[in-house]
């Protein structure tokens, strides 16, 4: 089985306010993040630091395991750390688990259910998205990279392990990937830009 972590525990400083409350079609960045998720798995786990308080209310009622990284500034390792420890404590069936961020707004239910095909039918261990020239999240990481994941320190993210096992990696094109919200400018560009 194929467990979905979002990764939404940053403390959006270059946005000013939490931009997994920004509101995207009618929901928040986070709570459409969700939605997707859920429509391929039911085992979605949603990891909070910064601003949880502000956040945690509009998802609460949603089928996801929310978990608290009190250690969030330390850097998204934690957060990765936190996630696989529960899973593999919690979850024993879970063979993969894929990596997201709510900013990412066009990682789809389509793009998710590609990865998990992809990653059933070929033996390499990580699926990764590629975009503007380099591979990065949403990505799959198969059993064997768990240990790995646990030792991620810091600022380091999932990228790393990209980078480190070019070889065992199947890329899968995402060019709206490239699309994330960062800061107010980046939400301006991409309201102006979103029926692309």
């Amino acid at each position: 089985m194929t467990a979905i972590v979002i990764l939404a525990a940053g403390a959006s400083t270059r946005m000013g306010s939490p931009k997994q409350n920004l509101v995207y079609k009618g929901q928040t960045l986070l709570q459409h993040a969700i939605a997707n998720a859920l429509s391929v798995t039911e085992t979605v786990m949603v990891v909070l630091g910064a601003n949880h308080g502000d956040i945690e209310y509009s998802i609460k009622d949603q089928p996801v395991n929310i978990l608290y990284n009190s250690n969030w500034h330390a850097g998204m390792a934690t957060s990765i750390s936190l996630a696989v420890e529960t899973l593999l404590r919690d979850y024993q069936n879970v063979k993969s688990i894929i990596f997201m961020l709510c900013d990412q707004p066009f990682a789809d239910k389509i793009l998710l259910e590609r990865f998990i095909t992809v990653a059933r039918d070929d033996n390499k261990g990580i699926v990764a998205s590629v975009y503007n020239g380099t591979v990065g999240v949403p990505a799959l990481f198969k059993q064997k990279y768990f240990p790995y994941l646990l030792a991620l320190k810091g600022k380091e993210g999932a990228k790393k392990l990209l980078q480190q096992h070019t070889d065992d990696v199947l890329p899968v094109p995402f060019p709206l990937g490239s699309v994330d919200i960062d800061t107010v400018k980046d939400w301006e560009m991409f309201n102006q830009h979103k029926s692309v």
